[in-house]
């Protein structure tokens, strides 16, 4: 199947996802998340892909621009971890940093990632078998 990872990149995109999305707050992330084919207003070429968008983004309450950065950084890792193949297609995804983030060890994040994705219902298992 493929599934690819792009990036939502304009503040329309991560404001509609806060808007019509579902959220889930983890210890060191907030994800939000939005299925394009339950989203009414998204054009219909961007719904009809199968690609997972992802953005990321972190406020300043945080830290400084470094701090913030490094944050952002270590959720695109985190992020990349994950193969394609277990994101649900059609989804735009929004990662939030938190002031936790930087504090939290690298496998607690991923684990806070895989526990938000599967709460809104934008993981899938792994198929066994060929």
């Amino acid at each position: 199947m493929g599934l690819t990872l792009q990036h939502l990149r304009q503040r329309r995109e991560f404001v509609n996802v806060a808007k019509k999305g579902r959220k889930y707050a983890a210890p060191g992330l907030v994800l939000q998340a939005l299925n394009r084919l339950d989203d009414k207003c998204s054009n219909d070429v961007l719904a009809a892909s199968s690609a997972v968008r992802i953005g990321f983004t972190v406020t300043r309450k945080v830290g400084n621009a470094v701090v913030r950065n490094r944050v952002k950084r270590r959720l695109r890792a985190a992020a990349s971890q994950i193969p394609p193949i277990h994101f649900k297609g059609n989804f735009d995804l929004v990662l939030i940093g938190r002031a936790e983030t930087k504090k939290r060890s690298f496998e607690e994040l991923k684990q806070d990632l895989l526990k938000a994705l599967n709460h809104v219902e934008a993981y899938r298992a792994a198929e066994t078998g060929s």
